[in-house]
Formats: structure tokens, C-alpha cells, sequence
């Protein structure tokens, strides 16, 4: 069997690739527990348009999934926030941040860190 070093690099390549996404998508879910964090993220997507205005309405759709989020796996709310998912999303974390009050979630984080933000 002849050794093919095109063939050994391609290998290479691949299998370091495929290890970058899993340690990505692994960074993320930590917080969010078993879901992965696209999982969770794709979960608050009835809040997109109040990631954006702060004057925005949030819809009860909104809410709901934010203070199922929160009662059941807090800091995970956090960690899709500041994941590149929302980054791609062109969601402003200093608006998104105020949610959970603007939904009047009393069992919120309230003054806890996320980035250089703090939960009102």
C-alpha cells in the first residue's frame, strides 16, 4: 500500500475542521445545558424584533419563551446573547438584555453580568 500525502493532508484538514465545529458548538451549549445553543437561540426567535428596538413590543410569544428559559436553565439566555448566532442575527445585546424586565419576568437575573452588560 502506497502512502499518498495528498490524501493524508486532505484527512488532516477535514478531521481539524470537524473538531473546530464540535469544540464551537460545545463552548456554547455548556450553559444551555443539553440543548445545543442554535437549539435555544432559534427558540427565542419571536423576540428578534425586540433585540432591535427598545421601543419594540414584546410579543407574549417572547416573553414565554425567555421565562421558560430562565426558570429553567438561567445563564443560558446569556450565552445566546453573546454567541455568534446573535452577533449573525444583528441582535443589539444592550437592548436585548432588557427583555426579561420589559416582560416583567420576576424570577429574572436582575443585576447579574452578560458581557460588559448587566440585567436590569
Amino acid at each position: 500500500m502506497e502512502f499518498n500525502v495528498r490524501t493524508f493532508l486532505a484527512t488532516v484538514v477535514m478531521f481539524l475542521l470537524a473538531s473546530s465545529v464540535l469544540i464551537m458548538e460545545s463552548e456554547g451549549a455548556g450553559e444551555c445545558g443539553k440543548t445545543p445553543i442554535g437549539s435555544a437561540a432559534a427558540s427565542l426567535s419571536p423576540c428578534l424584533d425586540a433585540t432591535r428596538n427598545v421601543r419594540a413590543k414584546v410579543s407574549p410569544a417572547c416573553c414565554t419563551k425567555v421565562g421558560a428559559l430562565l426558570s429553567t436553565s438561567p445563564k443560558c439566555l446569556c450565552s445566546v446573547l453573546l454567541s455568534p448566532l446573535a452577533k449573525q442575527a444583528k441582535i443589539n445585546l444592550a437592548i436585548a438584555i432588557t427583555i426579561p424586565k420589559r416582560c416583567n419576568i420576576r424570577n429574572r437575573p436582575a443585576g447579574k453580568k452578560c458581557g460588559k452588560y448587566t440585567l436590569p
